[in-house]
């Protein structure tokens, strides 16, 4: 089960970075690249625990959608979400948000596993760990740029 931690300095406040990271318009923004939108669930503003949205998106030259649900909540310091529906086996999200001097660390921990047992596990392995560790570190550097320039 492949694990992605990304971080990323922002020079903005905890709770702007929280919530931005769970607006709906902002992850829109936020993955222009993927044609990414919500199509079923909470389709705009702040998520809140228990929320669920589905996602449409183009990955890997593919039309795809993935349900997830909020499952932890702990303001402003961390969430979690969970894909209920979708293309992974299992895929889990925490978000957290440190304090530091001048700003926060936003902190990005993406555990997934693909379908197809061993088969998945190598492609894991091999291709989709990269593709997804670039696609969180361009989503956190969307969210840096929006928290940052609000100042």
């Amino acid at each position: 089960m492949p694990s992605i931690r990304v971080e990323t300095v922002i020079a903005a406040p905890p709770e702007r970075c929280f919530d931005l990271a769970r607006d709906v318009g902002a992850h829109v923004r936020s993955t222009a690249g993927t044609d990414e939108r919500a199509v079923a669930g909470t389709m705009a503003g702040l998520m809140g625990l228990g929320d669920e949205v589905t996602w449409e998106a183009k990955h890997l030259g593919v039309r795809q959608r993935l349900t997830a649900r909020i499952t932890r909540l702990d303001r402003p310091r961390m969430f979690q979400d969970e894909m209920v529906r979708g293309p992974f086996a299992s895929m889990r999200h925490v978000h957290e948000f440190v304090p530091r001097d001048g700003g926060t660390t936003m902190v990005d921990t993406f555990t997934f596993t693909s379908p197809l047992g061993p088969l998945g596990a190598i492609v894991d392995r091999l291709f989709l760990a990269g593709y997804m560790r670039r696609f969180l570190i361009s989503r956190a550097a969307a969210l840096k740029a929006m928290a940052e320039s609000a100042r």
